[in-house]
């Protein structure tokens, strides 16, 4: 013990911290954590009273330059999203926004996508669409529209943009409780909202494995109460907290911005990879297996979506019905780094068949 302390006296707070990250994230795909994490989440959380069940709608889409509002229309028309179920009602759309840097427009999501968004949901007759979010690495939001090009969308359209990381909030208790937070500070703007639209960037994840519609949602919580980037969440467990996030605000439709996505080193440092897919669909764990599938990771070894599919929806494929394109026909291999621990073993055979 004593040695142990020399030791730690040598190290600074910096390199121990992301030691211990380390050491904890090697452990995620052991089978016996597998099996706790499982036991933990199904206790927690009810199970559904039914088999859950959700159909996802993938769309070829090879550039950014296709008419995407006619692309997402069609799909909303496919999942059953009908005008009568629109008409009316205020969207917020969530994309994903982190930061930029020139030459890397993989990071966030495409403006082009979220105009595409905006323009189908005015379509179907929603009475207003905005779009808001709370960037994790930078806090001139302004700066990051104006560099993304996502304000010359905007402007174009008159829509309203919202920064959540300084918006008005709301606390509830933290109902779930997977992580050990005791409350959830939201954005004010939510309750104020018919529709949560997720529309997340498709990417690999240094801490998650993949980030997508549900830890897409870190962006909606405040930054003047979760730090930059999102550090209280982060230091809670990003998995944990992706859980219960999606279970207190149970959003209401995804879009996933595949086009060009992010291999490797996610979120920010990772490199384009083309899939040329819009992913959608009402359930986000379902969006999110979908994606994983596409990029040719098993959603049986991404830990949150085996927590989520106790609760929150499915991952198994006979589950998910596919509208639009087979994931058979946009399978797009996306680079995995060994060197990066939740990645490590992504791809080999499904955990889940081995804790049952």
């Amino acid at each position: 013990m004593r040695g142990m302390k020399k030791k730690l006296k040598g190290w600074s707070r910096r390199s121990f911290l992301k030691a211990s990250l380390a050491a904890g994230a090697l452990t995620l795909s052991g089978t016996f954590l597998f099996k706790h994490w499982r036991k933990l989440v199904g206790r927690l959380l009810p199970k559904p009273e039914k088999r859950w069940q959700s159909e996802t709608f993938i769309a070829k889409a090879a550039t950014y330059e296709e008419d995407i509002a006619s692309i997402i229309v069609s799909g909303l028309g496919e999942l059953g999203v009908t005008p009568n179920e629109v008409r009316g009602k205020k969207i917020l759309l969530k994309p994903n926004l982190v930061e930029t840097r020139v030459g890397a427009g993989h990071i966030n999501t495409h403006p082009l996508v979220i105009r595409g968004a905006v323009d189908a949901f005015l379509k179907l007759g929603a009475a207003s669409v905005i779009v808001a979010e709370g960037p994790g690495h930078c806090r001139d939001s302004m700066l990051i529209l104006e560099e993304s090009g996502l304000s010359d969308a905007l402007y174009e359209n008159q829509i309203q943009f919202v920064d959540l990381n300084y918006e008005a909030w709301y606390t509830i208790p933290n109902a779930s409780h997977i992580s050990r937070l005791e409350t959830l500070t939201f954005p004010a703007i939510l309750r104020q909202v018919d529709w949560i639209v997720s529309m997340a960037k498709m990417k690999t994840h240094h801490w998650a494995g993949v980030t997508l519609s549900m830890k897409n949602l870190f962006g909606v919580m405040p930054g003047i109460f979760y730090g930059w980037p999102k550090n209280v969440l982060h230091m809670a467990g990003i998995e944990r907290c992706i859980l219960d996030i999606n279970a207190a605000l149970r959003p209401h439709f995804a879009i996933v911005d595949g086009i060009v996505g992010m291999e490797g080193d996610g979120p920010i440092m990772g490199l384009p990879r083309h899939a040329g897919v819009i992913v959608m669909g009402r359930n986000l764990t379902a969006v999110d297996a979908t994606c994983s599938r596409i990029m040719e990771v098993p959603p049986q070894n991404v830990r949150y979506l085996v927590a989520a599919s106790l609760c929150l929806g499915p991952i198994n494929e006979p589950d998910i019905p596919q509208l639009g394109e087979n994931i058979s026909s946009v399978r797009t291999r996306f680079k995995l780094l060994d060197y990066i621990p939740t990645q490590k073993g992504l791809r080999m055979q499904e955990i889940i068949n081995r804790t049952q």
